[in-house]
């Protein structure tokens, strides 16, 4: 029992740690937000808004995604210990993780996402997590999509100074006091189909529209 809360309060203390070290990393970003309004309109007009990125970028819009936590919007995340970590940043952040992924605990997570999201009608999902490969959207952000009756809004960072980790996404991290842009792409709507065939498409459609802005 006193070992299980240790590695408990040690867990809490290096989320926390790593919370606080994402603000102020993230705070030295000259941020620039590109192309936010039209699906934030949308969105308080009573449409859904389900919000795409690839898992090489995620990291810059943490700081920003903060100011959406009044939606009470969702991501799913992986059962993974490093997805316990991140599970913890976005909850701090404001966000309600839910946890699983298409190799593990889908189905349920799937279910709970979609439940979180009909009420909240914002989410966000990482179209290539948590473990690749890089550059494939898999299915479930259109399954998602379709179910929820969302939009897709793609998202992109760049920046003018950056790392990439030696990792199977070429992780992304902008160094200190670097430009970054955040652009949103434009609102990608799916009317739900029956046929593989079909799905397919439309599943193909939204990884051409995302790959150009993929770092490699």
């Amino acid at each position: 029992m006193g070992i299980k809360l240790d590695r408990f309060f040690t867990t809490e203390l290096f989320i926390s740690s790593l919370y606080r070290f994402n603000r102020i990393y993230s705070g030295t970003f000259r941020l620039n937000i590109e192309n936010e309004k039209e699906w934030m309109d949308y969105l308080k007009n009573g449409g859904t808004v389900l919000l795409c990125a690839w898992h090489q970028q995620f990291f810059s819009a943490i700081r920003h995604f903060q100011n959406y936590k009044v939606f009470m919007p969702s991501i799913m995340i992986s059962q993974s210990s490093d997805g316990k970590i991140i599970s913890g940043v976005a909850e701090r952040a404001g966000w309600n993780p839910v946890r699983g992924s298409s190799s593990k605990d889908g189905r349920e997570a799937l279910k709970n996402m979609i439940a979180n999201f009909k009420e909240s009608k914002l989410a966000a999902h990482i179209v290539d997590g948590p473990r690749g490969p890089s550059g494939i959207v898999k299915a479930g952000v259109i399954r998602l999509a379709h179910v929820v009756n969302a939009v897709i809004v793609p998202f992109y960072v760049s920046a003018e100074n950056e790392w990439h980790f030696n990792s199977w996404d070429k992780f992304l991290l902008p160094k200190p006091f670097s430009k970054v842009s955040l652009r949103f792409g434009k609102m990608i709507k799916f009317e739900s189909v029956k046929d593989k065939e079909s799905f397919e498409k439309q599943r193909k459609q939204l990884e051409d529209i995302m790959l150009p802005a993929l770092k490699v």
